[in-house]
């Protein structure tokens, strides 16, 4: 576990780099902000996430069958994770921010249309200010 990598994973790279390509400014891991996202963008007051799948439980109902190893770990771990990723969206929320959360996936096989959600949200943002 001490080798995964919680901050800098490739997703979030390629994330980050899209970003920027595009324009769009933001900070890294802001410890001011409960959870610390991966990217805030404090103008628009937006929160990114980039979650693995294994460890914020992806279709959970379905996975939680697939762990075979040491179960009595795993189970209440990820579901730790998940109840924390709702508190953490929650205590946000009540900062007046939006979260985006994006599975490594989503950001890996369809990073246009990742990119295309949090560029319409940017431009509402910028409409209504």
């Amino acid at each position: 576990m001490s080798r995964i990598r919680s901050k800098n994973s490739k997703p979030e790279l390629i994330l980050r780099k899209a970003l920027w390509s595009k324009n769009i400014r933001f900070r890294l891991h802001d410890k001011s902000l409960p959870g610390t996202p991966d990217i805030v963008i404090k103008k628009y007051k937006l929160a990114i996430f980039v979650d693995g799948e294994f460890w914020h439980g992806y279709d959970w109902i379905n996975n939680c069958n697939r762990i075979k190893s040491n179960r009595l770990f795993w189970i209440p771990k990820i579901e730790r994770n998940m109840q924390k990723d709702v508190r953490t969206n929650r205590a946000l929320r009540s900062l007046n921010y939006t979260v985006f959360r994006f599975w490594t996936q989503d950001i890996i096989k369809n990073l246009p249309i990742v990119l295309n959600q949090i560029e319409l949200f940017l431009e509402t943002r910028r409409l209504w200010k």
